[in-house]
């Protein structure tokens, strides 16, 4: 089993990722210590509203080798299947040149060196016409299968032409680049012309960025179908919730319907007095109806999971995994002894008093085997932390220091700190734990540090 990995994902969010293989199981268990002063509870933020608009989960087919020159046999002509079969594997294809594109790209960008950065790029560069090639050398003939390819050939033309632009614009800069710097403009220029020559797009899309951008968008999701599963989400206690809902107002009507006959009896002509009397009633009925519905909902279902994902492959309508969820705000007593022992290995300083929103995924695998080639699927889970930040307070304080007889001023943010505990485990009870500080502003997360960790039991490496 492979450790799961934490990763800052945009300016208000971070990504957990792990691998699978067929038919395993693992538990993740995430524990959010949000100090006070954030102003976040059940009151002003429900687990309901944040799983639906902040937590997001992606499965596909993973693989370590996304290098490019290993990318070839993730491909097979049309000749050599059904359309069901060409058109997944040319989505492989495309899914992990994109993958391996990204990848290389990020590491030739961190490259300082002006000269090793121009080889990288250009090694890079090579790779990349030869997987190009490869990929048109199997133009099909079939219309059906036609308009499959040209979806994926001009994303993939357009993500080339982009990736090493971006490269450019960030890499090194001088005239003793110029004639490597050409090179790679040749590439850009290349595929732009060659998308022209094809036709892919309409001259009034290449002119807005806008449009291009989201046409892009649109093939790579097209290109994404039977390598990124559908997901399908369920509540699992919508029934539950319905007849506890049900059996509350049957309850409070049987009683309140106790009371009026009892004040028609004692009333033995209606008067202004019964239909006050009748009205309180039913005001208090009203009043207190959903505040009880509320109280015995959160009571019983309390520690019962919540929702449920089942991943399928779009493509062969096979299911693959699927995930069980569980998100709710506990109580200091309810955290785990070895969580709450990690929990006060913080500094005095930094032990607030919090609320406690506790993230549980069992994550398991239908699926005997996978596509050939591929023996994991990654599972990805977005948290945004945007509702988090919401009740941050405003605004900028100004530090004051002097040197000599002259005082200057510069400006400070305020800044605030989650703490966060993971927690994954499998049926062997055997676990992992890391303790992450997450320091954040109104715009942005600053910084996600892992600190100490503990573990029973050896991972494979990632």
């Amino acid at each position: 089993m492979k450790k799961i990995s934490l990763k800052q994902d945009e300016n208000l969010s971070f990504r957990v990722s792990l691998q699978l293989r067929p038919q395993e199981f693992q538990q993740l268990d995430l524990y959010f210590s949000l100090p006070d002063e954030m102003g976040i509870s059940a009151r002003t933020l429900s687990e309901e509203n944040y799983f639906y608009s902040s937590i997001k989960s992606h499965s596909s087919y993973y693989s370590e080798q996304v290098h490019l020159p290993l990318v070839r046999s993730r491909f097979i002509s049309q000749q050599k299947g059904e359309q069901s079969d060409y058109r997944s594997n040319l989505n492989l294809f495309s899914h992990q040149f994109k993958k391996a594109l990204e990848i290389d790209a990020k590491q030739v960008s961190k490259i300082e060196d002006g000269n090793e950065f121009y080889q990288k790029t250009a090694e890079l560069a090579e790779q990349t016409r030869t997987l190009l090639k490869k990929l048109r050398r199997y133009t099909p003939g079939d219309q059906k299968l036609s308009s499959y390819f040209e979806n994926v050939d001009n994303y993939l033309s357009w993500q080339t032409e982009q990736a090493f632009l971006t490269l450019l614009a960030h890499g090194p800069k001088g005239s003793e680049y110029s004639e490597q710097r050409d090179a790679l403009l040749g590439l850009c220029q290349q595929e732009n012309s060659y998308r022209v020559d094809n036709q892919y797009n309409s001259q009034v899309t290449i002119e807005d960025p806008n449009r291009i951008t989201n046409k892009m968008r649109l093939l790579q999701r097209l290109s994404e179908i039977g390598v990124v599963f559908k997901r399908h989400t369920s509540n699992l206690n919508a029934n539950l919730k319905r007849l506890v809902r049900g059996g509350i107002t049957a309850i409070i009507m049987a009683f309140v319907m106790a009371i009026v006959l009892n004040a028609r009896l004692a009333f033995t002509e209606v008067s202004l007095v019964l239909i006050a009397f009748l009205g309180l009633i039913y005001g208090i009925r009203e009043i207190f109806k959903d505040d009880l519905t509320r109280y015995i909902w959160r009571k019983i279902q309390h520690g019962r999971p919540k929702w449920q994902h089942l991943f399928t492959n779009s493509l062969t309508k096979n299911k693959i995994s699927s995930q069980t969820i569980w998100l709710e705000y506990i109580g200091k007593k309810e955290l785990p002894e070895y969580v709450d022992r990690l929990l006060k290995k913080r500094r005095k300083q930094n032990r607030q008093a919090a609320q406690l929103l506790h993230f549980r995924c069992d994550s398991k695998v239908i699926a005997k085997d996978f596509m050939p080639g591929f023996e994991e699927i990654q599972t990805q889970i977005l948290f945004n932390l945007t509702p988090f930040v919401r009740f941050l307070k405003k605004g900028e304080g100004r530090l004051y220091s002097f040197e000599g007889n002259k005082i200057s001023n510069q400006a400070v943010e305020r800044r605030y700190q989650i703490t966060l505990i993971l927690v994954q485990s499998n049926r062997k009870n055997q676990r992992y734990l890391q303790r992450f500080k997450v320091t954040l502003n109104r715009s942005k997360i600053i910084n996600i540090e892992p600190l100490r960790s503990e573990q029973n039991f050896e991972f494979e490496q990632e």
